[in-house]
């Protein structure tokens, strides 16, 4: 069972709250957290945005398809993402949309992907305001976590910040249907993986559908109610930490139900060095991250063959 924290708490430093963090992050790698600041409604309302976006007819969502761009920004449909290379395409839909940067930041001129313009569908009166606000809501939760979890491991509590300046965060509405007919073995609402950068931090609906590999193999499920976010780490954070924070796959499978989600992907600027303190390596985090980009959008996928 995952360990369910309370952020005001965390942010006291409560004694017994961050050793509850010290043991979520370095065995499970995965918990739950609550009293962040944003509401069961506020959730609910961002959900619904979401899925007003989803419940457009397929020619309005293809307006924004980010098939067309060479970056991960707008509506992914079904099978437009591939997290297991030995499992089909995930049959979700997607929209994503990253941070902004100020018009006059000179990362504009490098063309970065991870940086790419969002793209907004013109038809949802007030959809764009309501994702950035939850964006820069989600993203302050997400950055008090950070801070924390550096001094669970012995740094600075301030360690991560100057990092984040820009942040290559991604936000995303998922939408997982009922689990299809055809459905195989192979087939996945998002098959098991390890998440790519530093932290998730994910709003659900009620729906179940989360499973969590556990330190003995077992897959457990995840429940949550709006309001009550869970929190997981990516490869990036388990190297830029040298294994003291654990990246934990996690799946998908899909039910008789279906399914809204709201992940924010929450990763360091482009040139951050994430390798181990210490470490005579470089691994930048922005070549980390759009080579696991590159290898998982179905329409990035073989760009340079």
């Amino acid at each position: 069972m995952l360990e369910n924290l309370d952020l005001q708490l965390l942010k006291a430093r409560n004694s017994v709250e961050m050793r509850r963090l010290e043991l979520a992050v370095r065995e499970v790698g995965f918990l739950k957290i609550t009293n962040t600041g944003i509401s069961a409604t506020r959730v609910v309302e961002v959900i619904e945005t979401y899925r007003g976006f989803f419940l457009l007819p397929e020619s309005s969502k293809s307006a924004v398809d980010m098939a067309r761009t060479g970056s991960n920004r707008g509506w992914g449909g079904g099978q437009s993402e591939q997290v297991d290379p030995n499992a089909n395409p995930d049959y979700k839909q997607v929209f994503d949309c990253g941070f902004e940067l100020d018009p006059d930041n000179l990362i504009h001129e490098r063309k970065l992907s991870v940086y790419a313009p969002n793209l907004w569908p013109e038809s949802l009166e007030g959809f764009r305001e309501g994702i950035q606000l939850y964006f820069h809501e989600a993203s302050g939760v997400a950055m008090d976590v950070l801070r924390a979890i550096a001094h669970v491991v012995g740094q600075d509590e301030a360690a991560f910040d100057a990092a984040f300046d820009p942040p290559m965060a991604l936000l995303r509405g998922n939408y997982y249907p009922k689990r299809p007919a055809w459905a195989g073995a192979r087939d996945f609402g998002i098959a098991a993986h390890t998440d790519y950068g530093c932290l998730t931090l994910l709003a659900t609906d009620d729906v179940p559908g989360l499973e969590v590999k556990m330190p003995d193999g077992a897959w457990e499920a995840v429940n949550t109610q709006p309001g009550e976010f869970v929190i997981n780490f990516g490869e990036m954070l388990e190297f830029w930490t040298a294994g003291q924070v654990k990246a934990t796959e996690h799946r998908v499978v899909g039910s008789a139900d279906e399914r809204l989600s709201v992940p924010l992907f929450f990763n360091p600027a482009y040139d951050t060095n994430v390798a181990p303190p210490g470490s005579s390596d470089v691994i930048t985090a922005g070549e980390h991250l759009t080579r696991r980009y590159d290898e998982t959008y179905v329409h990035l996928q073989n760009q340079y063959a």
